[in-house]
């Protein structure tokens, strides 16, 4: 049984972690619905959401359209593209979301809501570098969004989602409120196998994911290295410190603070083994990057807190220039 009026889900954004959590949530009973197009969209018409799970495989019947008006209202809306395509998700998302409907945020990257309700000086403050004209903002209620923050490795091969490590979704209200709402999506979650914590303040949870994926995601992308090559390189290794510290001191300033060393993180990084970045496995399949909400958000928050980013804005040029000469910026 799912949990009373969440009964009705659309993915948006049939990807490796969009095509995971909507074939969890069908094998739990939701009635899921996904945006696609293309050959996305035969597939699932043809196939369903597949999914290989710890060498299991498993395949649930959804409803797909490319026409979120053909959808109808949802129960809840999971929005898990890259950031680069939300401006498009934004156009079309709103024949999905009604009053009561609730939009999973589960993206990488810092949000287009992410002062919503937070940052006493930064209150409702738009940041340009994830929605720069306002209408992702205006296209998406910022009553409706609950914040996710994903700890899971996931890979999208031949219309089949790969899951290799990780099963961590962490929510939240941006207020932070424990409300009713999200308690509910966290048992949804739950009777879907997802090890769920509501978190009371998701900005930090967001912004201690940011703090290990912004320097290791552009580099591998830069280089071609997994993580580990990144980690054994001395050189690569104190600049990419360097970087962490000037995101660290920025989020001291808007009030979440993380209470770690650089050298703390790459200990975690270190443990997930040697693995392609999902900016580097876009780089290879010729996908947008999504920099901006990466390390270009990093770079204004710097400026609007007044800490001078040397190494961030280092990062972002390089990481900047391979992308536009790629066509991939």
């Amino acid at each position: 049984m799912t949990p009373k009026n969440l009964s009705k889900v659309c993915i948006y954004g049939a990807g490796a972690i969009g095509g995971w959590i909507g074939a969890r949530l069908a094998g739990a009973g939701c009635q899921v619905s996904v945006v696609a197009r293309g050959a996305t969209l035969e597939t699932l018409a043809r196939d369903g959401v597949r999914l290989r799970e710890g060498g299991v495989d498993s395949a649930w019947p959804v409803r797909s359209s490319a026409d979120p008006l053909e959808l109808g209202v949802q129960d809840l809306v999971v929005i898990a593209v890259k950031a680069p395509s939300l401006r498009e998700v934004a156009r079309h998302v709103g024949p999905l979301i009604g009053p009561d409907t609730l939009v999973l945020s589960a993206m990488n990257g810092v949000p287009w809501w992410f002062f919503q309700g937070f940052g006493d000086r930064y209150q409702g403050r738009r940041l340009s570098a994830v929605d720069a004209s306002g209408e992702i903002g205006a296209a998406i209620p910022a009553a409706s969004v609950v914040g996710c923050v994903v700890h899971a490795s996931c890979a999208a091969q031949a219309g089949r989602v790969h899951h290799h490590f990780g099963n961590k979704l962490i929510i939240g209200e941006p207020s932070g409120q424990q409300s009713e709402r999200v308690v509910r999506l966290a048992a949804l979650l739950q009777s879907a196998g997802f090890d769920v914590s509501v978190s009371a303040q998701i900005q930090k949870d967001i912004w201690y994911k940011l703090w290990g994926n912004m320097t290791m995601n552009p580099i591998s992308a830069l280089t071609g290295a997994t993580t580990d090559l990144i980690l054994d390189d001395e050189l690569v290794l104190g600049f990419v410190s360097r970087v962490m510290l000037e995101a660290r001191e920025i989020g001291a300033r808007i009030g979440i603070p993380i209470d770690q060393q650089p050298e703390d993180r790459h200990a975690v990084t270190r443990k997930l083994g040697a693995f392609k970045t999902s900016m580097l496995q876009d780089l290879e399949a010729g996908k947008q990057l999504e920099l901006d909400a990466l390390v270009s958000v990093v770079r204004e928050l710097g400026g609007l807190t007044g800490v001078a980013t040397p190494f961030t804005d280092a990062l972002l040029g390089l990481s900047r220039l391979q992308a536009r000469l790629r066509g991939l910026y």
